[in-house]
């Protein structure tokens, strides 16, 4: 298939700014720059359910709300396929197939499973479906044979377990699948955006998000309750710009033109920073700067969003159209899997007649 792309999100709630700058508004650039054959963007419900399988209904309800943010921020289903995980069979049973190929140390030794399983209090208790999710990713990649992933850069380990399985597979079959590389944001301060209250990372448990689809209003009370410097307690003082989620937040969204515009006295975010280092810019200016820069930017977002939940039927189909045709991808794989590791049985007219053969003598 050529230069393909896969990424997607689970479903578990609204999408937040840390997957804007993480990787939907550079799936969105590539969509529309064009230099790949194909693009998948998928909701991972299987994935999801490892950990809320006894809340299905928290899935269900935000499939309908991560679709609307993919396609108010800007994802075209005639440019991009968007289906969902779980319509794709062919995803469980390569993930089967995959899961032999890598032992319970190697996927112990994760550092993102790691961090992902303390997160959840699993490490005395840990379902096994979440326990294989590096697999299952991996088989979400493979599967399309995908040859780039938009990702974050805790995502890394991940990546690399798919390749370790992909090289394998072909190694101990034959070459079928492929290996992907990892895209990682172009700003490095995008890379980890932190929570608004400057904790390492912005989640939707830890209630530290800003979403895309949040009014301005709430817009500005997130940002008025931001963490900055707590060294910083006048406005004359010198302030410290490391580890301040008000200017790590500034360094990925904020342009040139957005101080011509809003903060003219500076004329870009490192003048603002000598200057806040220095001592003589508050806080509070600082957060109305950024309150300004973000409503800007989801302005455009929440104009799509008003208009395509006017029609929710429509979005529905939109997911349905895209899961068939990503099934049929799938499904081409799979025929090239299951020859490949010679489980093609029905298919294999050599193998019928030459034991038609055996059993006639």
């Amino acid at each position: 298939m050529g230069k393909v792309i896969l990424t997607g999100d689970r479903p578990t709630g609204k999408l937040h700014l840390g997957h804007y700058v993480g990787s939907l508004r550079r799936r969105v650039e590539l969509q529309n720059k064009g230099d790949f054959d194909r693009m998948f963007v998928f909701m991972a419900d299987v994935q999801a359910l490892t950990d809320n399988a006894d809340n299905p209904d928290k899935i269900r309800d935000n499939i309908i709300e991560v679709a609307l943010d993919y396609l108010s921020a800007g994802l075209d289903p005639t440019k991009c396929t968007l289906f969902v995980q779980s319509r794709i069979p062919e995803l469980a049973e390569l993930t089967v197939y995959l899961m032999n190929l890598i032992t319970v140390s190697r996927v112990q030794r994760n550092p993102t499973v790691k961090t992902e399983i303390k997160m959840r209090n699993f490490e005395a208790n840990i379902p096994l479906g979440f326990f294989c999710y590096p697999v299952s990713q991996a088989a979400d990649i493979a599967l399309f044979k995908a040859t780039t992933v938009p990702a974050g850069e805790d995502q890394e380990p991940m990546i690399e377990v798919c390749r370790e399985l992909v090289r394998r597979f072909n190694q101990v079959y034959s070459s079928v699948l492929v290996e992907p590389n990892i895209m990682l944001p172009e700003n490095a301060t995008a890379r980890r955006l932190p929570g608004t209250d400057g904790k390492e990372k912005m989640s939707k448990s830890l209630g530290n998000c800003i979403y895309l689809s949040d009014d301005k209003d709430t817009v500005w009370q997130k940002v008025k309750g931001m963490y900055t410097d707590p060294t910083h307690l006048n406005v004359s003082d010198p302030g410290h710009v490391e580890g301040n989620a008000v200017f790590t937040y500034l360094d990925a969204f904020s342009t040139d033109q957005d101080f011509a515009d809003f903060w003219p006295e500076f004329q870009n975010l490192d003048e603002l920073k000598a200057a806040y280092t220095h001592g003589g810019v508050g806080d509070m200016k600082c957060k109305k700067m950024l309150n300004k820069v973000i409503n800007r930017m989801l302005d455009p977002i929440r104009e799509r969003r008003a208009e395509y939940e006017k029609d929710i039927p429509e979005i529905y189909n939109i997911l349905k159209k895209g899961s068939d045709a990503a099934r049929e991808v799938g499904a081409n794989t799979m025929d090239e899997v299951r020859k490949a590791m010679r489980i093609d049985y029905f298919e294999d007219a050599e193998l019928i007649k030459s034991q038609a053969e055996k059993y006639a003598k």
